[in-house]
């Protein structure tokens, strides 16, 4: 499919963390296949690590509790293999039922005007774990973005001015507010989304818009199509949340905003 790219490059973009993942059925031999998959993405992620996780067990016990005659199975472990670019900004995961991508440091997904693009990351991996592991069926497919953009003020007026924000502001005032947040989970035609707008109150304050779209039972061929018609759900949906001023501060400087 075609992908239509935003045709500006913000030098202070909101977005803090983008998050790609895909989910499918528990497959047992992917730990057999991790050594080639290393090879495959050393460049782009040179750093790696594995990470183990047990489950902990909590009990209810009585006065006549034995520890001595106490019956446990084995832990149950997880194991996570982590692969981290070189300044350890991005970070691929894999376990035996999903993959994922984190990144700090992308403010593009597809824009070619951008030295970094997030598409290029998402493809390079899930191209190299395919190429290994022919899972013929996704479960799901996400792509999560994180922004914490500027709140000027915490004067309602202003704050409309800059968000067309899901707030009830004409109940409750922010000034007053000592935390407010909205959260929802929605079917967009055929994908799904969650958002949440929450006020952050750090010093100084941000708003933090948390936009997560997925979709479900999607063939492995059609992975990348589907993470950008993903894409585009996400950028309409938070063009729809921010105003005028917001854009005027992406496009200062870091520092000058």
């Amino acid at each position: 499919m075609r992908v239509v790219a935003q045709s500006e490059v913000f030098p202070n973009p909101t977005v803090s963390k983008v998050i790609f993942q895909i989910r499918f059925p528990d497959l047992f031999y992917v730990d057999s296949r991790m050594g080639e998959f290393q090879l495959k993405v050393i460049e782009m992620f040179p750093v790696s690590a594995l990470s183990v996780r047990r489950q902990i067990l909590i009990a209810e016990v009585g006065p006549t509790w034995n520890p001595e005659t106490f019956q446990k199975d084995a832990e149950p472990t997880t194991k996570l293999w982590q692969f981290r670019s070189a300044n350890e900004k991005i970070t691929l995961e894999v376990a035996s039922c999903s993959l994922s991508v984190h990144s700090s440091e992308h403010k593009s997904y597809n824009n070619p005007k951008a030295g970094l693009r997030f598409r290029d990351c998402v493809r390079h991996a899930t191209e190299a774990f395919f190429a290994l592991v022919p899972v013929p069926r996704l479960t799901r497919v996400g792509l999560r973005y994180i922004d914490d953009c500027p709140v000027p003020s915490l004067d309602d007026g202003q704050f409309r001015e800059w968000y067309n924000t899901t707030f009830p502001l004409d109940r409750f005032s922010l000034g007053s507010a000592r935390e407010m947040a909205f959260h929802t989970t929605v079917a967009m035609g055929d994908y799904g989304l969650r958002f949440t707008e929450s006020l952050v109150r750090d010093d100084p304050p941000k708003l933090r818009l948390d936009f997560d779209a997925f979709a479900t039972g999607i063939a492995t061929g059609e992975c990348l199509d589907v993470t950008d018609r993903l894409h585009e759900l996400l950028t309409d949906e938070w063009k729809r949340s921010i105003k005028g001023p917001v854009y005027e501060y992406m496009r200062k400087e870091p520092g000058h905003a």
